[in-house]
């Protein structure tokens, strides 16, 4: 719960990398529209972002209690829908995401490179990140189906 004053790295840290980067990136994005200035819609984008920050609280602290009770044997046999128990093999996602910020970052500080860019286009992220999780939701669905 402490880990995750920082949203999505309590997720992160007991296992639940697409949980802790979705996490992230909803905040920063709100607090990105909340420092642009986003008119008359601030004291609803304000009030989503604390709810939202609080619920990154509250959702770390029951995937961890979920988490040990599995691991110790304790507790209910199988984990509430969408709370399953983390795949120790890491995040592709997570990894891709690492790399490229970490290039990026190599890329500004060694060589100079502007992210003026990134102020316009960030929100394609968004939209690509909304496509996987659609796509894996999709995939997960058909796979159902199919058992």
């Amino acid at each position: 719960t402490l880990l995750s004053l920082m949203p999505g790295l309590g997720q992160i840290y007991v296992g639940y990398y697409q949980q802790g980067f979705i996490n992230i990136l909803v905040v920063a994005s709100l607090i990105a529209l909340l420092a642009r200035g986003a008119g008359h819609l601030e004291p609803l984008f304000g009030l989503f972002l604390a709810f939202y920050w609080l619920y990154n609280l509250v959702d770390a602290a029951r995937r961890a209690t979920f988490y040990n009770q599995a691991l110790a044997g304790l507790g209910p046999t199988e984990m509430p829908e969408g709370m399953k128990m983390p795949d120790r093999r890491g995040a592709l996602l997570g990894g891709i995401l690492m790399i490229i910020v970490g290039a990026g970052a190599f890329a500004h500080i060694r060589f100079g490179m502007s992210f003026q860019w990134m102020e316009r286009w960030w929100p394609l992220g968004l939209v690509l990140a909304g496509a996987f999780l659609i796509y894996q939701s999709v995939t997960a669905r058909k796979k159902e189906k199919k058992q």
